[in-house]
């Protein structure tokens, strides 16, 4: 294979992924005006419906607009050897090959998301704004940014710097060393991330004693689930939307309330929610997912391990100097189609793991409050509630309402 063959094969996939996302996304669209099946009817009004069909289309054209701009830069970058260009540039700072790296990737990952910005900023300010969804002020969402960028830095860099010293200092066998640094620093953030990286972002508040507090006890103790932490995070700081999340495990462990959810739903419907939660953790499912990431990413280390000295990737993009970063760039486009494949795989495992948290909830509490809660939150997210199933099949890490509701009747 020659260099221009690799080239062109290196865009036709990025046009490729453009034009079958793009695909199903207007699959999906067409599905909006769709009638409401029976189950549904009662979950939005007549004109709030109408006023979610118009947010759906709103951010479907949005949508469209924005992938399309991202692509014309991609494939203009290729074309006119921006990769050389940055290459070129990060090697004028340093000859340290960590460095030059860690430049590159953090000069590109900057320039896009300052390019991109514009588009985030109108799609917070202007459609949320619109529908009513928004509650980001401007200094939040630019310190944000900033916070993104520097946390960024801190940790991709650093687990950047340690892979690139182990492929300088073991050669071939680097892979396996940067699989085990991945799988700690893993087992970390999901055993920390709600202590450490969210209090960065949200101000998390222990739930105070009261009637839902004792709700909530009264069921962790019938189904003999200690639990402790049970935190109120301020998501009305961004947005309407309301969620809630289980994180960490052992002693660590914690379900985080948003406080959109708290105000938007009776406390019967939260502890229906709440018990979802819980069926995640009692199904193991936080387990299973660390160790499905971990599986797979050894497996993407041990296949980049086989390509990331060929010379020809640097080729292809017109690169003078063969390098780790210039690698991995290639390869990671490369490796898009088997992505793909696996997020189809990781998107099926997800959804049985709600159908199973949602039986879990039916078991131990009250479906009806279940059900009930579902409804409220699709229709305070104005969510689409007629999805097509192509659509469904390979974006939704969640089933649909009506599936969700049929399996809870049933």
């Amino acid at each position: 294979m020659t260099p221009e063959i690799l080239f062109y094969i290196l865009i036709s996939i990025i046009i490729f992924n453009f034009i079958w996302d793009t695909f199903l996304d207007v699959l999906n669209a067409k599905r909006f005006g769709d009638k409401l099946p029976a189950q549904l009817q009662d979950v939005y009004e007549k004109e709030a419906y109408e006023k979610s069909q118009a947010y759906k289309k709103e951010k479907f054209r949005f949508g469209l607009l924005s992938s399309t701009f991202s692509l014309i830069l991609t494939v203009a970058f290729f074309f006119f050897d921006g990769f050389a260009f940055v290459d070129e540039l990060a090697r004028n700072f340093s000859e340290n090959e960590i460095i030059v790296a860690l430049l590159f990737f953090g000069m590109i990952m900057l320039a896009s998301d300052i390019l991109t910005t514009p588009f985030a900023y109108y799609n917070t300010f202007v459609i949320e704004e619109k529908y009513g969804f928004n509650k980001t002020i401007r200094k939040t969402f630019f310190l944000d940014k900033i916070k993104g960028w520097l946390l960024g830095a801190v940790l991709g860099g650093l687990i950047l710097a340690v892979i690139i010293w182990f492929y300088q200092t073991t050669g071939e066998n680097f892979w396996i060393y940067a699989w085990l640094i991945i799988t700690v620093f893993s087992v970390f953030i999901n055993m920390f991330y709600s202590k450490l990286i969210v209090p960065l972002f949200n101000k998390q508040t222990p739930l105070e004693d009261g009637s839902l507090r004792d709700k909530i006890e009264t069921y962790a103790s019938k189904i003999g689930f200690k639990l402790e932490n049970i935190f109120i995070i301020d998501g009305s700081k961004r947005s309407t939307k309301a969620n809630a999340y289980f994180s960490g495990f052992g002693k660590q462990k914690r379900i985080t309330l948003f406080d959109t959810l708290v105000n938007d739903l009776e406390e019967e419907e939260i502890v229906a929610v709440l018990a979802h939660e819980v069926g995640h953790y009692k199904k193991r499912h936080i387990i299973y997912n660390l160790a499905t990431s971990v599986i797979l990413t050894g497996f993407t280390l041990w296949l980049l391990s086989l390509f990331i000295n060929n010379p020809i990737f640097a080729e292809a993009l017109n690169v003078t100097q063969p390098s780790f970063h210039i690698g991995l760039i290639v390869f990671g486009i490369l490796y898009s189609p088997i992505s793909e494949i696996t997020g189809l795989f990781s998107n099926l495992l997800s959804r049985k793991f709600e159908y199973q948290a949602d039986d879990y909830a039916k078991k131990t509490h009250q479906k009806d409050m279940l059900i009930s809660s579902l409804k409220k939150l699709s229709s305070n997210s104005f969510s689409n509630l007629t999805p097509h199933a192509w659509y469904v099949f390979f974006h939704y890490s969640h089933p649909t309402l009506l599936q969700r509701i049929k399996n809870l009747e049933n």
